[in-house]
Parts: structure tokens; C-alpha cells; sequence
């Protein structure tokens, strides 16, 4: 025999007011819902980071692995779950303060100027463009044999979106002058050549096409038959123009 209590007492035995008193609640709040305006993404204010040295205190001897978790907590922060928070809400000065916090946590770590060259710097407004693009060239000089390909992006991010090219020169130039090993690419060290070639620079792009080529750092065929086209089209152009005559030291072909 079942008590009042019994938890297998069924559904039959429930007062039927009690029954339509909850279908009328349920009704209520299934009506008040689809009234309700669908949830906003909402950007919490990103706290500023902490300082380097109370952050080394606090990574347990761990710094890479803090880096790690600081990175990625990083990346979803634009991304809580259910919504998608655009990164132009995002307060970029403090983004790149927290990149710069995690890669004094781990130098030899490349993430960080991943997220700045080709994530956050894809944001649609020019000034959070050139912040990203400005830490990439920061940070660049802390270690130019390894970081090189971030600001060879950042070249070109300035060249073809901001449609900035004395910005674009400069980081050129700093990859040119800069990276050093037999990893960086020869392409990367003539980008300064096309950008000024961009620029209507000729005359200085002749100069300086003729002193790479004058190094003796071209060792390929290929590439010094190519460049020394582009040198003698140069020169071509400058005379049609009617500019200087200036005889840059390049070699004749081989």
C-alpha cells in the first residue's frame, strides 16, 4: 500500500487543478521567453595585465606552460561560450600588453606574433591594425633571426591593406637589415627594393638592388640572372625619366 508521499505515486492521482495550475505556469514562461530579445554579445572590459616580474612570481617555475594558458585564455576571451564578441570590441592596447606579457614569459615562443601578425591584425579598422602591426615591429629587434617572418607579414599587411607604403618600407627595411642567418630568405631581403619600385623610388631602388647584388650574397643563378634584369630594367627606366645617371657597383653577369 502507497502513502501520499509514495515517490511512484502517478500522474492520475495528482489533483487536476494542481495539474492545470502548472500547464498555465509553464504556458507563462514559454510566452514571457519569445518576448524576450535574444542574448547580446557583450565585451567585458579585458583587465590590464600584470607585470612581468609578478607574473614570473606566480608561474610556479613554469613559465612556458603560464605562457601556454595565457595565450589561449587570451585568444578565447573574444569568444565566451553562446557568443561571438567582435575584435574591434576588444580594447587592443591591453591585448597587446598581454602578448607582450607572454612572450617575456616565453621568448622563444612564436604564438604571440601569430596572433598579432595574421589574428588580431585582420580586425577592419586601420588603427588597431597598425597597433598590432607597430608590436610586431617592437618586438622584432628582441630577436630579428627568429622573428623575421612577423614583421615580413606586417610588411605586407601595410602594403596592400593599409595601403601605406613608408610604413611598409620600414619594416622592410628592418627585415633587410636586420635578420640575419641562412634561414632568411633572399625575397625577404629585397622587399625594400619592390616597395620603393612601388613608391615611384627608382633611382633609390636601382641603388639599392645594385649593392645587394654588389655582396656577393646571391649565389643562385637563377636568382642573379633574375635580379640583374630587374637591375638593367631599372636602369632603363631611370634614363627614360630622365633621372641621374648613378652607377650603383653591380656586377657584371656572369
Amino acid at each position: 500500500m502507497r502513502t501520499s508521499t509514495d515517490p511512484q505515486r502517478p500522474v492520475r492521482a495528482v489533483p487536476k487543478p494542481v495539474l492545470l495550475a502548472l500547464a498555465a505556469v509553464l504556458a507563462l514562461q514559454l510566452a514571457w521567453g519569445g518576448h524576450l530579445p535574444p542574448p547580446q554579445a557583450r565585451a567585458r572590459a579585458l583587465d590590464p595585465p600584470p607585470a612581468l616580474s609578478t607574473a614570473r612570481l606566480m608561474d610556479l617555475g613554469e613559465p612556458i606552460a603560464t605562457a601556454q594558458f595565457l595565450a589561449l585564455t587570451l585568444q578565447a576571451f573574444d569568444n565566451p561560450p553562446g557568443i561571438s564578441i567582435p575584435f574591434r570590441a576588444l580594447d587592443y592596447p591591453r591585448v597587446t600588453g598581454w602578448l607582450a606579457l607572454v612572450l617575456g614569459l616565453d621568448p622563444q615562443g612564436q604564438y604571440p606574433l601569430i596572433l598579432a601578425s595574421h589574428v588580431y591584425s585582420q580586425v577592419p579598422d586601420p588603427a588597431r591594425q597598425r597597433l598590432m602591426l607597430d608590436f610586431v615591429y617592437r618586438e622584432f629587434f628582441k630577436d630579428p633571426g627568429r622573428r623575421w617572418p612577423w614583421l615580413a607579414h606586417a610588411a605586407l599587411l601595410a602594403r596592400h591593406r593599409l595601403h601605406d607604403l613608408p610604413l611598409s618600407l620600414r619594416y622592410a627595411r628592418a627585415v633587410a637589415n636586420r635578420a640575419t642567418g641562412k634561414d632568411v630568405p633572399h625575397w625577404a631581403r629585397q622587399m625594400p627594393i619592390f616597395i620603393l619600385q612601388d613608391m615611384g623610388e627608382l633611382e633609390a631602388a636601382k641603388i639599392e638592388l645594385g649593392a645587394l647584388l654588389a655582396t656577393g650574397t646571391v649565389t643562385d643563378p637563377r636568382e642573379e640572372h633574375f635580379l640583374l634584369g630587374r637591375y638593367r630594367e631599372l636602369e632603363k627606366q631611370v634614363a627614360a625619366r630622365g633621372g641621374p645617371e648613378i652607377r650603383s657597383a653591380a656586377p657584371a653577369k656572369r
